[in-house]
C-alpha cells in the first residue's frame, strides 16, 4: 500500500469507522484508492506544471515540478478525503 492509500486508511478509521467497518477487505480497498490517488496526482501535476519555458534553469525547474506536484497532490488528496460535490470517496 502506497502512502496516500495509509493516509486515506489512518482518515477512515479515525473519522468515518461505521463506514470503514462495513468494508469488505480495508487493505485491498485503500490499497486501490492509493494507486487511483497516486495516478491522479501524477496527471494532475504534470497539467499544473505544463511547458518549461525556454531558458529555463535546473533550479527555475524544479520548483516549478515540485510546486505542480505539491498543489497536484493537496488537491487531490482533499478531494478524496472530504466529502464533495459527488459524495462519497471511492
Amino acid at each position: 500500500m502506497n502512502h496516500y492509500g495509509a493516509q486515506m486508511m489512518r482518515h477512515w478509521r479515525t473519522e468515518r469507522p461505521v463506514e470503514y467497518r462495513e468494508l469488505d477487505d480495508p487493505q485491498k480497498h485503500f490499497e486501490q484508492v492509493g494507486e487511483e490517488v497516486a495516478e491522479q496526482v501524477e496527471v494532475r501535476a504534470r497539467a499544473l506544471a505544463g511547458e518549461a519555458p525556454p531558458q529555463e534553469g535546473y533550479l527555475a525547474r524544479l520548483q516549478r515540478l515540485n510546486t505542480a506536484r505539491l498543489t497536484a497532490e493537496g488537491e487531490v488528496v482533499r478531494e478524496y478525503l472530504l466529502p464533495g460535490a459527488e459524495g462519497e470517496m471511492p
